[in-house]
């Protein structure tokens, strides 16, 4: 058995229960990014693919793979922008080693 089940994806809606003014806002501007602007749908799905990988939100990888697919993105593509988003996650973390040198740098003195 999973922590994450692929059916309470279908739950999400449940989150609105206790604080509906909260997901009505939410949801709506959650609609509105998603709408086809400067950037095409199956942009905003390979990008939130991306995304969902590097927060590591099953439900999220659920989701926009098959968006993408549904937006006409191929495999490789979605498999692109996961090594994109997987360059960008270990690049960030590598970078605040700086700090990390900074911060010993000055405890070493």
């Amino acid at each position: 058995m999973s922590y994450y089940l692929p059916e309470d994806l279908a739950r999400f809606g449940e989150i609105a229960e206790e604080a509906p003014e909260l997901a009505e806002a939410f949801f709506g501007w959650y609609g509105k990014v998603f709408e086809e602007g400067e950037l095409t749908a199956r942009e905003k799905a390979l990008i939130a693919l991306a995304v969902a990988h590097s927060e590591q939100c099953p439900y999220c990888i659920d989701a926009y793979t098959k968006a993408g697919l549904e937006q006409g993105a191929s495999i490789g593509e979605m498999t692109e922008a996961v090594h994109v988003a997987a360059a960008i996650k270990g690049g960030a973390t590598l970078v605040h080693g700086v700090q990390m040198r900074k911060r010993a740098q000055q405890l070493s003195m």
